[in-house]
């Protein structure tokens, strides 16, 4: 089962990158905030049709639930603006690596803390030499 969700999240991954590559040209045509509010808007409407059908009625409210957990929407757009920008001017490789170190490092930050309700990963030494080779990668790939 692990591997099937590593697999998952690894093809998510491709589909950011996928998604970097369009919206570079994307942004340079009509700007880097219409670019990011068309994606938001297909990927609500998308969203939104698969809740009327695939949601369960009973849920719990969104309106109950902690502010702080809304931040993700805030994040997301500043997110893509990022990818907007970036991708077209040091390219899709650089701007995910970059992306990911961010994001490895952060997140290891989060389990080890526990933020956020996540269960409680300890940074060890192989977690912290996985993100010391992101880093080198990411040297690696400025200087090329």
């Amino acid at each position: 089962m692990q591997f099937i969700l590593i697999l998952i999240v690894v093809m998510g991954g491709m589909g950011l990158s996928v998604e970097a590559g369009l919206l570079g040209p994307l942004g340079g045509e009509v700007g880097e905030l219409w670019a990011t509010f068309s994606v938001f808007s297909v990927g609500a409407a998308l969203t939104f049709m698969l809740m009327l059908f695939f949601s369960p009625r009973n849920s719990p409210s969104f309106f109950k639930q902690p502010s702080w957990t809304l931040l993700g929407g805030v994040l997301g757009p500043v997110y893509v603006v990022i990818l907007t920008i970036t991708a077209p001017v040091i390219g899709i490789a650089m701007t995910m690596i970059g992306i990911l170190m961010g994001q490895i490092a952060k997140s290891l930050l989060i389990d080890h803390y526990d933020l956020f309700g996540t269960q409680h990963r300890q940074v060890d030494r192989k977690r912290l030499v996985a993100l010391v080779f992101i880093i080198i990668a990411l040297l690696l790939m400025a200087q090329g």
